[in-house]
């Protein structure tokens, strides 16, 4: 059995790291703020957990072995004895303060404090925590416990030592991980995808083709090209020479916008929001929230198998 990792944030986040860290054995103590959000997080971890059984990658018996490794709780002096502790509340740095004074306070200025903040810069935050040295972003994506990546971004005080550490237990946890020397906005993947976005916007917008038609240009292009080779092993097997020529043609045609596009300003304003609103781009009311709920994870049900489930 691991050794105690403490989660500060008892929402979705919290609740899917709960999820995979108990899911490996690891003793695991999640601590939030008000009893309706507690029971939410216990009702996600639950609901993971039979989605896995639906799909027959884990047992009733996992479950509740898994399940009695978890505490749920409002009292932060429970993250005493954690090794590490995955701060995941809301992206306000003033309450990410907040978080880290408690966990200094409770578990001392070494333990390692890992955010799970997807767009505040990592030296920002570590003005706000004792002992810098001992704190970075490991950024995951959602569903947490399902997709195996995680952006580890440290700052100029991170320590070696706190980057091999975290590094070391997500690898454990059998995630892929990639690690940024220092915070760009976005990191990485949303960098990507922020440019993915924009230009199929774009293209939405000038009546060159449609959501759906996009959304299937990725998902049997993109999607299952970068699925096997990575983006740059293919710009090199394409080559620079076809590079170069594609982007004299395209680089010019790209949207470069620097404004939010009128398609998003249009939906806030109507209160299309998205999928949580019931229309966006697509009517999510024509949609199998089930259905959809799966195909989210369906690509990392394999991974699951790697687990090692208490039993």
């Amino acid at each position: 059995m691991g050794k105690q990792i403490g989660i500060y944030g008892s929402g979705t986040i919290g609740a899917c790291q709960a999820t995979l860290t108990s899911g490996n054995g690891y003793p695991t103590v999640v601590v939030g703020h008000s009893k309706a959000g507690l029971i939410r997080c216990r009702e996600t971890i639950c609901q993971n957990w039979d989605d896995l059984i639906a799909e027959g990658l884990a047992t009733e018996a996992n479950k509740k072995a898994a399940m009695a490794l978890v505490t749920i709780t409002n009292d932060p002096t429970s993250l005493v004895g954690s090794c590490i502790v995955f701060e995941a509340v809301a992206e306000d740095a003033d309450v990410k303060e907040a978080v880290y004074r408690q966990v200094t306070e409770h578990c001392g200025r070494d333990v390692i404090v890992a955010s799970t903040t997807s767009s505040i810069d990592a030296s920002l935050l570590a003005e706000r925590i004792e002992n810098s040295s001992r704190f970075l972003i490991a950024h995951p994506f959602q569903p947490v416990h399902m997709l195996p990546l995680v952006e580890v971004v440290r700052h100029k005080q991170t320590s070696d030592e706190t980057t091999k550490t975290v590094c070391t237990l997500l690898k454990d946890l059998n995630r892929q991980v990639v690690v940024l020397n220092r915070s760009v906005p976005g990191f990485l993947v949303n960098r990507f995808a922020q440019a993915l976005f924009r230009e199929s916007i774009y293209l939405i917008e000038q009546g060159v083709s449609t959501a759906e038609d996009i959304d299937r240009a990725i998902k049997y292009a993109m999607g299952m090209r970068y699925a096997s080779i990575g983006l740059l092993e293919y710009y090199d097997a394409v080559g620079f020479e076809l590079e170069r020529a594609i982007a004299l043609n395209v680089y010019p045609d790209l949207c470069n916008t620097k404004e939010i596009q009128k398609t998003t300003l249009d939906g806030l304003a109507s209160g299309h929001t998205g999928q949580k609103a019931g229309r966006g781009l697509y009517d999510w009311a024509k949609k199998d929230a089930d259905d959809f709920r799966r195909r989210k994870q369906s690509p990392y049900f394999e991974g699951v198998r790697l687990w090692r489930m208490p039993e």
